[in-house]
Formats: C-alpha cells, sequence, structure tokens
C-alpha cells in the first residue's frame, strides 16, 4: 500500500469541509484552480494531494463535487460510525459532549467517565457521568473505539496505558501532554495553546512588535 503522508492526510479534513459547504450549496462540479482560491492553497497542491488517492478530476470538467465529497468521506472513515468515550468530565469534557459535530460526522459518544465525585452521576447530551472504576465494564459492553482524554496531565499516561487492553483504538488527547501511541492505539494529540500561539506570532510579525 502506497504510504501518504501525515501532511497529506491533516489537509484532508479541510478539503472535506470545503466540499461540505460547496454540496450544501448545490454546485455540481468545481476546478482546482477554483477550489484554490476559496482555499487559498495553490491549484498544484490540491492536485497532488488529490492524485495521492489515485485522483478524482477530469481534464477540461474538474472534480464532480459530491463524488470527492464521499470520496475524501470514505478515505476518512466517514461512511462508517464510531463509538466515543470522554475521560474526563471537567468543563472541556462538558464542552466537548455538547459538540454536534460528532453526530455529523459519524461519531456517537456513549460515555462519559470521572473520579470527582462532584461530576459523578450527572448527565451531558443524555449520557450519565460514570465512575473510572466502571471504565472496563462499560468498555466490554458498549465496546467504544475511540477514547477522548480531558484528564490532567499526572492522570493521562496512566489512563491511556489502561485504554488498548479494552478495544480502544484511538486516542484524542486534549490533556497537555504529548502521549505516546501504545501499540495498536494511534494517539492525536491537541494543544489548543498552539494555534493562539501562531496567530500571536502572525501579530507579532506583521507589527515588528
Amino acid at each position: 500500500m502506497k504510504k501518504i503522508s501525515k501532511m497529506v492526510i491533516r489537509r484532508l479534513p479541510r478539503y472535506f469541509r470545503y466540499l461540505s459547504d460547496l454540496k450544501a450549496a448545490g454546485v455540481e462540479r468545481i476546478s482546482s484552480t477554483e477550489l484554490s482560491k476559496k482555499m487559498h492553497v495553490t491549484a498544484s497542491q490540491i492536485r497532488h494531494d488529490l492524485n495521492c488517492f489515485g485522483g478524482f478530476g477530469q481534464q477540461g470538467y474538474g472534480y464532480n463535487v459530491e463524488q470527492l465529497h464521499d470520496a475524501i468521506a470514505n478515505i476518512l472513515g466517514l461512511s462508517r460510525h464510531y463509538k466515543l468515550v470522554i475521560i474526563g468530565a471537567g468543563n472541556l469534557g462538558h464542552a466537548l459532549a455538547n459538540y454536534a459535530g460528532f453526530v455529523r460526522r459519524g461519531f456517537r459518544l456513549v460515555g462519559m467517565f470521572d473520579v470527582n465525585p462532584d461530576v459523578v452521576g450527572q448527565k451531558v447530551q443524555n449520557v450519565t457521568v460514570r465512575h473510572m472504576e466502571e471504565l472496563e465494564e462499560f468498555c466490554k459492553q458498549e465496546k467504544p473505539e475511540i477514547a477522548v482524554l480531558t484528564v490532567s496531565k499526572p492522570a493521562a499516561v496512566e489512563v491511556a496505558n489502561r485504554l488498548p487492553a479494552l478495544g480502544i483504538r484511538g486516542i484524542w488527547n486534549f490533556s497537555f501532554m504529548e502521549l505516546t501511541a501504545p501499540e495498536g492505539v494511534y494517539v492525536e494529540n491537541v494543544h489548543l495553546s498552539d494555534s493562539l500561539m501562531t496567530l500571536s506570532q502572525h501579530i507579532t510579525a506583521s507589527t515588528g512588535k
């Protein structure tokens, strides 16, 4: 199987979002040049990225929006549905649980877990927050594939090490700690402040201050 670079994979969700908007607007076809103007990337970059998966356009026609949208959805695995659990039911955990985009993209929240007695028993989006002691038994029954970590740094490694044995195949990590993927599990580390610091750099560079 041809190895695709991580940078290309990371651009696919952006293509998907723009194509979703075009599809909703009733646009039937678009050229790489037109798409590049909307996305502010070069047309050659778009063609290169899509050619990594076999290419989808036709010379003189461009891309069929619906077909390309559905093809990228399939590449991203959005044609199937995933169960996910959130571990850490604090403010960030609550915010993620209330994010409507999960359902639209095929991700279903089935459980939330915490050790804080003040939040255990609360309901978020009709999901009851359970104690961490129930995690193993819950996973045996519900078989979630993705775990979202919003726990503290000290707890992150311990929790992550428990997950592979429970059938978790992907960890979306918001713990502010760079986690290494346990064997058989993919970890996506999210650092919320990175984008803010990048924004700060652009402002600093533009103002010279």
